[in-house]
């Protein structure tokens, strides 16, 4: 997490040889070792769920082609998806090279996600203070100070939804986060710890388009991260930047020249183009109505810590990205661009953080501390209860979600072949296994949502009671089906055949097409 403490001693006889000197775990260390063994336990006891299906996807597409991947979820071109950033492309040549599958990369990529989260917390923390416990009880802060209802989703770092999103590309990317704002706070407020390279004199140019490669990389990765990176990255430099010289501009503009770049190169997809994609809003505006029941611990409690740093100073870094963050969500809701409101999780952060540098402070407490303690524990403790103690504890108490596994039909199915499905958990479950499905579950950029709109009509009237056979038959000529994957509520068609069945759900595989036919 960071480097120990090397300790002297007094010592007598071969010891002194060593020069009396031995290692000791800071705080961080010891807390941030058993929370990753804790948590990675916990992440891989719950069956993934949720947008894991379409990682899992994404890997599987990507282990096919690295080059020219298709679609996540459909027998279509995949130029121009999202999903294919450069922490993708990783996880496909590790699928590659292993041989692994999609689900089992996605699994892999938790404990490594949290790894990077974990020593950029630290970084981050550190660079606002030297008090050796203040890392701690951040991360303390930031998993359990939510609210008292759960808020699951990709992003968003409460220990219950941890549970479920580890292995996603927006945990590895608020990692990288977290050292982006640590570096760009430690050259924005000492300048002097940055060596003199360069001609004229200028301070570290290498540092400063390494930074802008840094933030390239959170903006391909998680699009909607880099929006909450970018603002803290301006909240740290406009509040601690003090001698604005041109070289000092030149710095800067370097690092955003450098970002802008590295996100312009990448071939797979425009990042730039998503800026104007509204697809997803829609399904991103339940964000918004429950964001008391969601946040209210995180603001009751961080806001009496925050609200002195904004006293003492008005360019206060916490306070300012606290600012700019609210900004954008408000934004989001006006706009109707709910999307925004995804940065949610990174906005307690500022609260979340500055109650940890407060509660580190060395004692005595004077009476205001000591009361903001009480409460910061016992929110911390209100939290666990009502939500995340069942991320760690299997009975008792509200549990993660548990989707069923796929595994059954997959080993049927051959890559690419085309699956229509009425179910839930199947629609965005299946695609991982590197089946395709007739209408994608989410949107996505390489596909116009008028088409996909148009395929999930085309399914829905092909799963209509009244449909009749020649109507299913010009469905599945028109996408190349080959399987039906049906909840047990769904009759079977005449002209299918029955392959397998879960014992768990209750749902059929069956055959469709030539294949179907020349079975009969």
């Amino acid at each position: 997490m960071s480097a120990g403490v090397l300790v002297r001693r007094a010592v007598h006889g071969a010891t002194a040889l060593r020069g009396g000197r031995f290692w000791r775990p800071t705080p961080y260390q010891a807390a941030g070792l058993l929370f990753w063994l804790v948590m990675t336990v916990a992440y891989w006891r719950v069956p993934l769920c949720c947008d894991a299906g379409q990682h899992a996807a994404v890997v599987e597409r990507l282990k096919a082609d690295l080059l020219h991947p298709r679609h996540p979820m459909a027998d279509l071109p995949g130029a121009g998806s999202a999903y294919y950033s450069p922490y993708a492309l990783a996880e496909g040549v590790f699928a590659r090279l292993t041989g692994l599958g999609g689900w089992e990369v996605v699994r892999l990529a938790g404990p490594l996600n949290l790894l990077v989260l974990l020593t950029g917390v630290n970084r981050f923390v550190r660079m606002l203070t030297a008090r050796p416990w203040a890392p701690v009880l951040a991360l303390g802060a930031m998993t359990l100070l939510w609210g008292t209802e759960r808020a699951w989703w990709s992003g968003y770092l409460g220990l219950m939804s941890m549970t479920g999103n580890l292995g996603y590309p927006s945990t590895f990317a608020i990692g990288l986060a977290f050292w982006a704002w640590a570096l760009t706070g430690t050259r924005a407020r000492d300048p002097r710890r940055v060596r003199w390279v360069g001609p004229g004199g200028l301070r570290g140019l290498p540092g400063y388009a390494a930074l802008g490669v840094l933030y390239g990389l959170v903006l391909l990765i998680h699009p909607i991260t880099s929006v909450a990176a970018a603002l803290g990255a301006v909240a740290l430099v406009a509040g601690w930047q003090t001698r604005w010289r041109r070289a000092v501009l030149g710095r800067w503009a370097l690092t955003g020249g450098t970002a802008l770049l590295t996100a312009a190169v990448w071939p797979y997809f425009d990042v730039f183009a998503l800026a104007g994609d509204d697809s997803v809003d829609a399904m991103h505006r339940t964000l918004y109505r429950h964001l008391p029941g969601e946040f209210w611990l995180a603001v009751v409690v961080g806001l009496p810590a925050l609200w002195p740093r904004g006293r003492r100073s008005r360019r206060d870094p916490l306070v300012l990205m606290f600012v700019l963050d609210c900004l954008v969500v408000a934004y989001g809701w006006v706009s109707g661009h709910y999307t925004y409101g995804r940065i949610l999780g990174l906005t307690l952060v500022p609260l979340q953080f500055s109650l940890a540098v407060e509660l580190a402070a060395p004692r005595p407490w004077r009476a205001a501390r000591r009361v903001l303690g009480w409460a910061a524990g016992g929110g911390a403790l209100l939290g666990l209860l009502t939500v995340h103690a069942g991320a760690l504890v299997p009975a008792g108490f509200p549990q993660p979600p548990r989707w069923p596994e796929y595994t059954w039909a997959a080993r049927h199915i051959g890559p690419g072949e085309v699956v229509i499905t009425d179910g839930y958990y199947a629609g965005h479950a299946i695609a991982g296994y590197g089946p395709n499905l007739a209408a994608p579950a989410w949107p996505d950029p390489s596909l116009d949502e008028r088409e996909r709109r148009r395929r999930e009509a085309d399914v829905k009237g092909y799963l209509a009671p009244d449909a009749t056979r020649a109507e299913r038959a010009a469905v599945v000529r028109r996408y190349h089906v080959r399987w039906l994957l049906l909840t047990r509520w769904r009759p079977v068609p005449e002209e299918a055949v029955v392959v397998a069945w879960s014992e768990r759900t209750g749902e059929v595989l069956a055959r469709v097409g030539t294949a179907a036919a020349a079975t009969r």
